[in-house]
């Protein structure tokens, strides 16, 4: 019966790269000193946070574990985090696994086993779970038992375990891939958005102060500009930005700095790096800005599909620069003036850009895959 960290698998041929949300090492060491633990410290997600207040404050008032929670959003907005926020608020352990770790109901009778008194299971990608594990859960879930058979063939028998009430807080970057069944045991289901750049700035400030880094206003303004509305990579870009300040300047992170420490990293003020500049270059100078297919942007620009779909359009639509139709990916006139680019007349105009702290446009409809 394994017991892990949540862990989130990094694809085996593609190296990181400063805007992919996916965590480095480092990011392994250093998030825990960064991730706020309690509620009121957590920045952003307004509506979220009043929820869980809500719901903390009546089962503690009713001595209940807390109901199951879904947390289900892009990578890197902090559903780890409020995950241990929530057993740091109940004052109950939690055990951190994720989907693809359990790999046969023996090891999920181990976790849940080994929970407290209304303990937390928190599971990270959880729709990664097998089929024959979800099967298993449902019973704990619903009546906080587990079947468990003993011996095989004619011999065999099922013994009923009872179960310490427990919370089961599942996190998922695909909330369409979870199983009808699966979702509706849960009987709380929070989507976390993409950050302001406003509420970004203020964590950028937030955690300077816990690295010990002199920061600007200014500054902190000018990486939550570039974070993609992204935490984890607001934070990565402090980190770069310190080690440059270190380096090349006096250890204070001005304006001036942060500047030419995130040319140096290829961000620009817009938050694209070289392969985003590079799929909207190859879509607009070799296929005039489109339709075309994905395969064939993969192609031309040496990324898989899968990446390139999952990792990078999801920004670029949501920010403009590119839509999806049904007969492929198309350059919005954004995408042309981002890279100096007279649009040619007929391309769709893209909507004005974000200001500071308002909040990010709708992702558009997803459409059939050409």
């Amino acid at each position: 019966m394994t017991e892990a960290k949540s862990r989130r698998p990094a694809a085996a041929t593609q190296p990181p790269r400063v805007g992919d949300p996916e965590r480095f090492a480092e990011d392994l060491q250093e998030e825990p000193r960064l991730r706020p633990t309690a509620l009121d410290e957590f920045v952003g997600q307004a509506a979220v946070k009043e929820q869980l207040r809500i719901f903390l404050q009546a089962a503690r008032q009713r001595g209940e574990a807390l109901d199951h929670v879904l947390f289900h959003g892009p990578p890197g907005l902090g559903k780890t985090t409020l995950a241990s926020i929530l057993a740091q608020e109940l004052g109950v352990d939690i055990t951190h696994t994720s989907g693809p770790v359990i790999e046969k109901a023996g090891d999920l009778a181990g976790l849940l086993t080994n929970l407290g008194p209304r303990g937390i299971l928190f599971v990270d990608e959880v729709h990664r779970m097998t089929p024959v594990v979800e099967e298993y859960l449902y019973p704990a879930l619903e009546d906080f038992t587990l079947d468990v058979l003993i011996d095989r063939g004619p011999s065999a028998r099922s013994v009923k375990i009872n179960l310490d009430r427990f919370t089961l807080v599942g996190a998922t970057t695909r909330s369409g891939l979870l199983s009808a069944p699966l979702r509706a045991r849960f009987g709380v289901t929070l989507r976390l958005d993409y950050y302001g750049a406003g509420e970004l700035a203020t964590i950028v400030r937030r955690s300077a102060g816990i690295l010990g880094v002199e920061t600007g206003d200014d500054a902190a303004v000018e990486i939550a500009g570039r974070s993609r509305g992204t935490p984890r990579i607001a934070n990565r870009l402090l980190r770069r930005v310190r080690d440059f300040a270190q380096i090349r300047a006096d250890g204070r992170v001005t304006l001036p700095v942060a500047r030419e420490a995130l040319t140096m990293l290829e961000v620009d003020e817009r938050g694209l790096d070289e392969m985003d500049r590079r799929l909207l270059g190859a879509l607009i100078t070799k296929y005039q800005g489109g339709p075309v297919g994905l395969n064939t942007l993969a192609v031309v620009v040496g990324e898989e599909a899968g990446t390139l779909e999952e990792v990078y359009e999801p920004f670029l639509i949501q920010e403009g620069f590119i839509k999806r139709t049904t007969r492929g990916r198309e350059a919005t006139s954004l995408a042309y003036t981002h890279l100096g680019l007279e649009p040619p007349r007929g391309v769709a105009d893209a909507a004005r850009p974000r200001e500071a702290g308002a909040p990010r446009r709708p992702e558009q409809p997803e459409l059939p895959l050409p």
